[in-house]
């Protein structure tokens, strides 16, 4: 070992610009970046590292850092006996992406935030992960001291155990980038319509026909897959069962936009509902979400008007604006599920608090409206929640229409104006590349559907910030946070921001968009396309060395960058009669096809280029 082993290391977290990683600056942890110091310290020492990542917003992460990250006993633990690293997993979701993974290898389960992995120094691979552990048993969990105490015994002394697991990890990651070949008796083939066919057939199995969405609970708006069947719907005007393909898709709207994943105030929606009816979020307001659903429910509202679906949207987009745009154009990340240490506490409202902020005739209408006539369904609170359409609501009380929606706006607005004096959730305030693509792409839709050009502007601010300061004239960086720009871009940052710079140009062309967007393509070729295979890397050629170099297909909350850029080289290859653009969205479409044939429903965003590819 050398002299650097003997070294006390100390939390380095307050240098850096992450709200996330600052939120962890004052644990007595001695918490490191994910950097060559930290993982050098962690060599030269013989600890294994202890890698934790998480998210400004995340409420389990907030819970296991009250827990065990802000107490003493256990910090002592921790920095006894490994090298602990921080990473916010919206700054780096190259590491991210890669562990959760290996998490799922190593337990074959799901993953989630915080993920707790740990990490042979010298290999970086990890020996055992999993992600929330409480400070002591629960919840079938063991301890967090005593799983360290024993993680720490086992590799001192079954160290090459462990690094023979980790092989087999890494063996099995390195096979995931391997040429695929063809299963016995499969054909092979190139992607075609059969494969949206299938992956209809599909969803159409996993809707829920009672309460919208897919599955159960926990249910996701999944906007992804809501747009696949949508323009299913819109192309295919001799599908069998096509009045059945819209209503999946406009019943799962309702219920979300009734539903208390919205929030009926401010505007804007939350992650995902904890349960089937879209009743209770997980409080999260995630920039990517509303920045999908903003484009999903102005492609819906072309098909015809309807009133809930408008108000959504339009109150969406303003909140973005209002609450979610810095001043210098770039939107911000995220808002905590949690004020005051409570999760979802700004948005709760007890009876009586109601009762005293309206008037008769507004109370009526929002108890009616929002089931305040019904049992608290939060932890003795409401969290407001439409049980039935307007139109009934007003036909039940016998109001005049227009005497009903006077008293509703302004019912809301007593209730917004005293949420505002509330301790507000926090604002992760860093600005996000890939995120603010999907954002530019629904304000662009949603304002040439209604007619916003505030809105279109917006989005065309957002795109000048990210010129400025976040593309050094041959590069895109990822994140933007107290003036500094950092972090070489990813795949996403590009494939999201040519999407919204075509639907950009499409609601206002300015010619410095069109070159951007040239440039941005050419670059994204350069820099992450397999050019063996076909198909993009998420990192570039040049990034760190990972244990892993994932190229994303799959659909999750946020679309897979290569079905993102497949459209993207799609749109801009016809727009600009550039061939070598198509090619290579033919290319990522061909190299996908097979993952894309194991499991279609999965690949929604790569079927809607596919879909884009073949029928224009």
């Amino acid at each position: 070992m050398s002299a650097t082993s003997d070294a006390v290391l100390k939390n380095r977290l307050a240098a850096e610009t992450s709200p996330y990683l600052k939120q962890h600056a004052d644990n007595p942890v001695a918490w490191q970046p994910w950097d060559d110091e930290a993982i050098t310290a962690a060599r030269d020492s013989g600890k294994p590292i202890l890698l934790s990542i998480g998210y400004s917003a995340c409420h389990w992460c907030h819970v296991m850092a009250h827990e065990s990250f802000a107490d003493e006993a256990t910090a002592a633990v921790m920095n006894d006996h490994f090298v602990n690293i921080k990473v916010d997993r919206e700054e780096r979701p190259d590491l991210d992406k890669v562990y959760q993974l290996a998490h799922q290898l190593l337990t074959q389960q799901t993953g989630g935030w915080p993920l707790t992995a740990f990490l042979d120094p010298d290999t970086l691979l990890p020996f055992f992960a999993g992600t929330y552990f409480p400070k002591t048993p629960r919840h079938q969990l063991p301890g967090f001291t005593d799983l360290l105490l024993r993680i720490s015994e086992t590799f001192q002394n079954k160290r090459d155990e462990l690094s023979s697991q980790g092989e087999k990890v890494s063996e099995v990651l390195q096979s995931l980038n391997a040429p695929r070949q063809p299963e016995d008796g499969e054909p092979p083939g190139e992607p075609g319509m059969a494969h949206i066919q299938a992956a209809h057939e599909m969803l159409a199995a996993q809707y829920d026909p009672s309460e919208g969405g897919f599955g159960t609970a926990p249910k996701f708006p999944m906007p992804g897959t809501l747009t696949r069947e949508l323009r299913h719907w819109a192309l295919n005007p001799a599908l069998e069962d096509r009045r059945e393909t819209l209503d999946r898709v406009l019943t799962s709207l309702t219920r979300m936009a009734r539903g208390g994943i919205y929030d009926h105030l401010g505007g804007g929606f939350f992650r995902y509902a904890t349960d089937r009816k879209w009743m209770i979020p997980h409080f999260e307001k995630m920039l990517y979400d509303n920045g999908q659903l903003l484009s999903l429910y102005s492609e819906a509202l072309s098909v015809g008007p309807d009133p809930l679906f408008q108000a959504a949207l339009s109150e969406t987009a303003d909140w973005l604006i209002r609450d979610m745009q810095d001043p210098a154009g770039g939107f911000y990340s995220a808002l905590d599920a949690d004020s005051e240490g409570q999760e979802g506490l700004f948005y709760l409202w007890r009876r009586d608090q109601v009762k005293k902020l309206t008037n008769e005739t507004e109370y009526l209408i929002l108890e009616t409206l929002y089931g305040l006539d019904k049992p608290a369904n939060f932890e003795g609170k409401w969290n407001l929640h439409r049980f039935d359409a307007w139109r009934s609501v007003v036909e039940r009380l016998s109001m005049d229409p227009a005497d009903a929606a006077a008293a509703l706006a302004s019912g809301r607005q007593k209730l917004l104006a005293a949420r505002s004096e509330r301790v507000a959730p926090g604002l992760d305030n860093k600005v996000l590349t890939s995120w603010n693509g999907l954002v530019i792409s629904g304000l662009a839709k949603a304002g040439t559907l209604n007619g916003r050009d505030d809105w279109i502007a917006a989005a065309s601010r957002c795109v000048d910030f990210i010129r400025e300061s976040l593309w050094d004239g041959e590069r895109l960086l990822a994140t933007w946070a107290e003036g500094k720009a950092r972090y070489a871009g990813y795949l996403d940052d590009y494939a999201n921001l040519l999407v919204g710079l075509t639907e950009l140009l499409s609601a206002n062309w300015r010619q410095q968009d069109a070159d951007f967007a040239l440039t941005l393509a050419a670059a994204a070729l350069d820099h992450f396309e397999d050019k063996d295979q076909g198909g993009f890397f998420f990192t570039a050629h040049d990034h760190e060395d990972l244990i892993y170099r994932p190229k994303p297909t799959l659909d999750d909350a946020q679309p897979p960058g290569n079905g993102v850029m497949a459209e993207a080289l799609i749109r801009l290859g016809h727009l600009f009669g550039e061939t070598r653009f198509l090619d290579a969205a033919a290319a990522t479409l061909n190299w996908a096809e097979q993952q894309i044939r194991r499991y279609p429903a999965g690949h929604c965003t790569l079927l809607s280029a596919l879909e884009l590819d073949l029928v224009g």
